[in-house]
């Protein structure tokens, strides 16, 4: 098979960080961003733009408030799929797979990475439910200021999700729309990759 030049390599995490890393340096604006999809217990989807925090040695790492709807919607499922798309490189990663919490001593580092103030929000923020001003939001950050102190712990709720994919599809753009695509797929997390070059 033909993978050679930016799709070649042996392990799709690598691709993955080194098509990252390209983009940090090409990208004006977060380009960690993903938009993540979810399903209710209805089968409807959703979607909406996270952040990428971390792509580990077998799964991709993003951090959430777990009573929020996504947070819902994934514990429910039990599956993810993202894209990450970059308009100045013109390539973008597809992702689908199982998920599973990150509640131990990566998320405590994470949080304990983001500003205090993110930090305090993360407490005060009840996510995704209804919310009666800014004001209102405003006097909670106030109050969980006053409760947790300076150097407030993880909450309980909030924590990252690890998506451990079943599919990774790796996507560039090509002349008069006949991209590159390569499809990295298995049957389960446990099984070897299957790696097939797709029609545009």
């Amino acid at each position: 098979m033909d993978r050679t030049g930016i799709f070649a390599g042996d392990d799709p995490f690598a691709l993955a960080r080194d098509w990252l890393a390209e983009a940090e340096k090409a990208e004006p604006n977060d380009p960690n961003a993903i938009a993540l999809a979810t399903v209710d217990a209805d089968g409807m989807p959703n979607a909406r733009m996270v952040l990428l925090k971390d792509i580990e040695a077998a799964a991709f790492v993003f951090y959430t408030n777990y009573t929020s709807r996504k947070g819902q919607e994934i514990a429910g499922a039990g599956k993810a799929a993202f894209v990450m798309h970059w308009k100045s490189l013109r390539r973008q990663i597809r992702v689908r797979g199982l998920t599973e919490r990150e509640e131990g001593p990566a998320a405590d580092a994470y949080y304990a990475s983001r500003s205090l103030k993110s930090r305090l929000g993360a407490w005060a923020s009840q996510q995704s439910q209804p919310l009666s001003s800014r004001t209102a939001l405003m006097a909670e950050v106030a109050k969980v200021t006053a409760t947790h102190g300076p150097n407030p712990k993880r909450p309980p709720f909030w924590g990252g999700i690890r998506i451990i994919p079943t599919e990774i599809e790796f996507w560039a753009d090509g002349a008069f729309r006949l991209h590159d695509r390569f499809r990295w797929s298995r049957k389960s997390v446990s099984d070897p990759w299957d790696i097939n070059r797709l029609n545009p």
